[in-house]
């Protein structure tokens, strides 16, 4: 018998009748670009997230590169991001032309360090990228407070973070200038390829950002900016739909596999994840670090359990990043984790008795 580390099969046989009946609404429509269907998505979404706006993008690296280009962020400026994040947030400031600056992560956290971020501000900073890592809100209320300090903008990475909240709101709506997500299919909510989307309260970022994404055209074959081609795609909303009132409750089946793990775990000489009493997590990821990580993968791969490495590489040694000239030692704690972390099976439909057979798994290797 084999525990896989994510299964998106079952996810479908739950709502076979409800995204059947979506899909087929999209072909019977004839509408392929855009259209009812996204904006019912997108309203829908917003609403969920507390938010006044939603604009449908093609993936979540087109969410964060349109998001800064909105803000008028580009050549010669400098925007701050978490040193141990997925590579995505750094390509997202390059491909507008900006330069990522590299902030080190609480070793606790894993996310962006609020007291370390005003050591690396300049006066070339434009904005702060929090990344909402692993399904954990980042401390939203003093990255904020430096940016209003500053000046800055603020731009949150939800990637992991659907349905998560932070001092009792759902992230999305009421820090950032603008939030945005991924719907990969791998994602709490996830499309059936790439898909992705900002949400903010600002109209004007709002309409920017679909302008951008639709190759900076208000009107058919007038183009006021050099844009792209982003757009959410009608049977991807579709889905997304289907599945939204489902996602709650799918949120807090991660919940209890984590209270499994956490409890099954609690004597082990590893570092487990810690939530702070301020944040209400949705477990996109339940990431463990140890120094002896590959040994214990390999030992839980021999047992039939898959587990995933979120991120082997930081973005500073990517041969993508070497003419930054950030070489080995820069980021030590991104480093380090890089060197500890172990993603552990997780999602909606992993059984609880498959998920204590990983943690017995677990106890006898790390023993």
């Amino acid at each position: 018998m084999t525990i896989s580390f994510l299964e998106l099969k079952p996810i479908y046989d739950e709502l076979k009748d409800e995204i059947d009946a979506a899909i087929a609404e999209v072909m019977a429509s004839g509408w392929f670009v855009g259209g009812p269907v996204c904006t019912r998505f997108e309203e829908r979404f917003a609403d969920f997230c507390g938010a006044k706006h939603c604009v449908g993008v093609g993936n979540g690296l087109d969410a964060l590169h349109l998001a800064i280009r909105a803000l008028g962020i580009g050549a010669g400026d400098e925007v701050i991001i978490a040193s141990n994040s997925f590579v995505a947030t750094a390509l997202a400031i390059t491909m507008a032309g900006a330069t990522p600056i590299f902030v080190e992560p609480d070793p606790i956290s894993s996310n962006l360090d609020p007291l370390l971020i005003e050591a690396r501000i300049t006066p070339r900073t434009r904005a702060i990228i929090p990344t909402h890592l692993y399904g954990q809100p980042a401390d939203m209320a003093p990255i904020k407070a430096i940016a209003d300090r500053h000046g800055l903008r603020l731009i949150e990475d939800a990637a992991q973070a659907h349905g998560a909240r932070y001092q009792g709101q759902r992230v999305g709506s009421g820090y950032g200038d603008i939030v945005c997500w991924s719907f990969y299919p791998s994602k709490n909510l996830g499309a059936l390829g790439d898909g992705g989307a900002i949400t903010t309260d600002d109209t004007d970022l709002a309409e920017s950002i679909r302008v951008l994404g639709n190759y900076g055209s208000r009107l058919r074959y007038v183009n006021d900016e050099r844009g792209v081609n982003s757009r959410l795609d009608p049977l991807h909303a579709a889905v997304l739909a289907a599945k939204l009132p489902y996602l709650d409750a799918w949120n807090a089946r991660r919940a209890q596999i984590a209270a499994l793990y956490l409890t099954e775990l609690a004597d082990c000489p590893i570092q487990l994840p810690h939530v702070p009493e301020w944040a209400d997590p949705v477990w996109h990821l339940f990431v463990i670090h140890s120094p002896r990580r590959d040994a214990i993968r390999t030992a839980l791969a021999e047992q039939g359990i898959a587990t995933q490495l979120h991120y082997p590489i930081p973005p500073h040694l990517q041969q993508a990043y070497a003419d930054l000239g950030l070489g080995e030692g820069s980021f030590p704690i991104a480093e380090r984790l890089a060197r500890e972390t172990l993603s552990l099976p997780m999602g909606p439909h992993l059984a609880l008795d498959d998920a204590r057979r990983v943690a017995e798994a677990l106890r006898k290797c790390v023993r």
